[in-house]
């Protein structure tokens, strides 16, 4: 099976497209790119979460970077994501990797390729190892024995757990978290962030517990993301326990996901909009937002209200950092739980994101649910409607010949502003709302996201657009 990188990575089900031979193919694919680029010598980074076969992943793809002549760096540990990135930045490499799924389900393993500064690796770069991938002679390839490279030198194991705590520590107002008290839970979903975060919070002196924190590569049976349905026995938590906080990551620990003080789940959206709102009105400071196009349009109205923009980018957290980092945006997210600020690693990080919402609520002394009211106050509410359709290779082409080639939209019964076909269509509305349907990047489903001022105008929207498409009744989300 073909290695085809989509808005996240690599990601491919174990067994099937995930197997050894792949793994050492994409290794050997990247040892000989770096070669080409003369970079080869300044060496490699590889990191693994808990998922089944991510530690051993690893060692396969440093054995063949070994092997071929690059040395290489080890995470000897389950690491998050972001720690990860961070690393790549923090030891000045070109490149580095985490072998990892993220959110998707417990079948499905991956990688996620980083660029120097510890940046998702954009189209052309994923492109060009692609291209490396179709020129790569058979197998075997050149490999050194796990324990052999890490004897000889040519496999380093680190540990950059500390330097990653640490830079999230310097970057939020500690002090201000200690003198609140707060009573936090963590959900880290059986992945990877319960020990960063539980550090970070029990040194400002939270109240600190931890539920579904053992390894489970089952992720106790659910999707190991941060959702409405999954976070059900955190919201439980909240309610039961008097906390001030709930806080989830997914499988990686890259997402975010927030059980507020009244026991309501904050969609993604609400999580990105209260700390722009945050940094912009209470921390002062100045800059643009990035969103995707399945975002809520309601950072732009607050952007516009502080003489900022707000700038919109495809599906894949590589668009929004590569655009904060052209623009100096302050903040950059998506509605799948992603977000990240600027001054701290291009990508996204669901461990700085909790730890900055709880400086939040300390700087400010008030609970989530009263801080959003007041941005309901000011800039009014925007709803937004989800569903998720799985789909044959059929109607899969039926559908993109229908919206991308023939340009056919519904009915929808509202004034149409424009259309965009740059990441799928999405429809503008001249009363400020909108609506997107297009293939995830990740997983073999349809998405569509639709914002309006009232939940039930979102989910007329969302349903016309379903009906249109031919998938009444089989929306999975």
């Amino acid at each position: 099976m073909s290695i085809t990188f989509g808005t996240g990575g690599w990601r491919a089900i174990i067994g099937d497209g995930f197997t050894r031979a792949n793994v050492q193919r994409l290794a050997a694919a990247l040892a000989q790119k770096m070669k080409d680029e003369g970079v080869a010598q300044r060496g490699f980074l590889i990191g693994y979460d808990r998922r089944f076969l991510s530690r051993e992943a690893a060692h396969w793809a440093a054995e063949v970077m070994a092997g071929s002549g690059v040395p290489c760096m080890v995470v000897e540990r389950e690491a998050p994501t972001p720690l990860i990135m961070f690393a790549v930045r923090y030891y000045e490499l070109p490149y580095g990797m985490a072998v990892t799924a993220s959110h998707n389900p417990a079948l499905y393993n991956g990688v996620k390729v980083f660029t120097k500064g510890g940046r998702d690796a954009d189209e052309t770069v994923t492109g060009n190892i692609e291209e490396y991938l179709t020129a790569l002679p058979g197998e075997p390839y050149p490999s050194v024995p796990y324990e052999e490279g890490v004897r000889t030198g040519q496999i380093q194991v680190i540990d950059p757990m500390n330097a990653y705590i640490d830079s999230v520590i310097r970057s939020v107002n500690m002090d201000a978290i200690r003198s609140r008290g707060l009573k936090v839970v963590l959900d880290p979903m059986f992945g990877v962030s319960k020990t960063a975060l539980s550090t970070i919070l029990i040194t400002a002196r939270c109240d600190v517990d931890v539920i579904h924190e053992r390894r489970d590569a089952l992720f106790g049976g659910r999707l190991p993301a941060p959702n409405s349905k999954t976070l059900i026995g955190l919201q439980s938590f909240v309610v039961e326990n008097g906390c001030d906080i709930g806080i989830a990551t997914d499988g990686d620990a890259d997402r975010l996901g927030v059980i507020d003080d009244r026991g309501e789940f904050l969609h993604p959206n609400k999580i990105l909009v209260l700390l722009y709102y945050y940094l912009l009105r209470y921390k002062g400071w100045h800059g643009a937002a990035v969103r995707n196009i399945a975002t809520t349009h309601l950072l732009d109205a607050i952007a516009a209200e502080f003489g900022e923009t707000c700038y919109e980018v495809p599906v894949g957290f590589k668009h929004v950092s590569g655009k904060m980092l052209d623009t100096g945006a302050v903040i950059g997210g998506e509605s799948s739980g992603g977000l990240t600020v600027r001054g701290h690693i291009q990508g996204k990080d669901g461990i700085y994101a909790a730890s900055l919402l709880v400086e939040m609520m300390a700087t400010t002394g008030r609970r989530l649910s009263e801080i959003y009211q007041e941005i309901v106050d000011r800039y009014g509410t925007f709803e937004m409607a989800e569903r998720g359709y799985r789909f044959s290779p059929e109607e899969k082409a039926r559908i993109s010949r229908l919206l991308m080639e023939d340009k056919q939209l519904p009915d929808f019964g509202l004034e149409l502003e424009k259309v965009s076909y740059a990441d799928g269509c999405k429809v503008y509305f001249r009363n400020g709302g909108w609506v997107v349907a297009r293939f995830s990047g990740t997983e073999p489903l349809l998405r569509v996201f639709c914002e309006m001022d009232t939940a039930g105008r979102a989910a007329e929207v969302a349903a016309c657009m379903e009906q249109f498409l031919g998938l009444e009744g089989r929306n999975i989300e």
